[in-house]
């Protein structure tokens, strides 16, 4: 039996053995393209759960990027990268944010997953259960786009944040990212709930003709439900808080914004689906999408 193969069957003995249920809330921020605000919104949502007196971790999974830290202003000594390649303990690598939360940064080396030894993925899987115990929501910021990497982390949630904006080009490459989506092999659409996020318009009427737009051609096209979760709408403030590299929530909580983000958390923690009577964790995530990469 080649590496490979022994690789893949790891994963696959992990996932079929793995019965317990994650302890945290898992939620998968993506966007079909870069600069509609996706690690804004991560952050906001963060901070607004943490008032909630939810403990949140944020897994900044936009490897190489680091835009969690930017948006912070603070630059991790260690990332996930050191912990796989260099035996970290978790606390070396969970760094403190504003408002209580916590984050990870992913750090360029997760892109040797393939070369990852039989002990380091079981490290790895471990220390994830241990983090699923610290948190009660952790919130997974992905990288935009439509790769490989992106599409395996969204395919592998059952709780998705989809981001667009009024333009043009991020609506089109929203419909692109589902479209993806729906012919991706681990993707289970019964499993799974898709939640849109307009960001940058002018008020809630604009963001609800912007949905129904998106809506009417995955309606069509595409087996999946897309449902409206909210808006984020334009204001200077976000602009500002993004130079301050600190959140808005923080920095100007009574703006338009901020208020919009509040709303936001308190219908995903009002709201209970179906989907979440069965959490999957940050592992079962993971462990998906090393079974992917992999090859079943």
């Amino acid at each position: 039996m080649d590496q490979a193969q022994n690789l893949r069957n790891i994963v696959k003995q992990h996932i079929e053995n793995d019965k317990t249920e994650s302890s945290a809330r898992v939620i998968t921020v993506t966007s079909g393209k870069g600069g509609v605000g996706k690690t804004s919104v991560s952050l906001n949502l963060a901070v607004q759960f943490s008032r909630m007196g939810k403990k949140v971790i944020i897994f900044d999974a936009d490897f190489g990027l680091a835009n969690i830290e930017v948006m912070v202003g603070a630059i991790p000594k260690y990332n996930l990268s050191d912990m796989l390649m260099r035996g970290k303990k978790l606390d070396e690598i969970l760094m403190e944010g504003p408002e209580g939360i916590r984050y990870i940064s992913g750090g360029s080396g997760i892109n040797s997953l393939e070369e990852l030894s039989k002990d380091q993925i079981i490290y790895m899987l471990h220390e994830f259960h241990v983090l699923e115990k610290m948190a009660d929501i952790i919130i997974i910021d992905t990288g935009a786009g439509i790769s490989h990497t992106v599409m395996e982390f969204v395919a592998s949630s059952n709780e998705v944040l989809l981001i667009t904006t009024p333009e043009p080009t991020s609506i089109t490459d929203a419909y692109s990212l589902l479209k993806t989506l729906n012919r991706h092999e681990a993707f289970d659409k019964n499993n799974s709930q898709i939640k849109l996020i307009t960001n940058q318009v002018k008020d809630y009427e604009d963001g609800q003709v912007l949905y129904e737009k998106l809506d009417t051609v995955v309606s069509k096209f595409l087996d999946i439900k897309l449902d409206f979760l909210g808006i984020v709408p334009e204001d200077g403030c976000m602009h500002k808080s993004i130079i301050m590299q600190n959140p808005v929530s923080v920095s100007f909580p009574d703006a338009d914004s901020s208020k919009s983000f509040l709303q936001i958390a308190e219908i995903l923690m009002n709201k209970r689906d179906k989907y979440m009577d069965e959490k999957k964790g940050l592992s079962y995530i993971f462990m998906k999408y090393l079974k992917i990469r992999r090859g079943n």
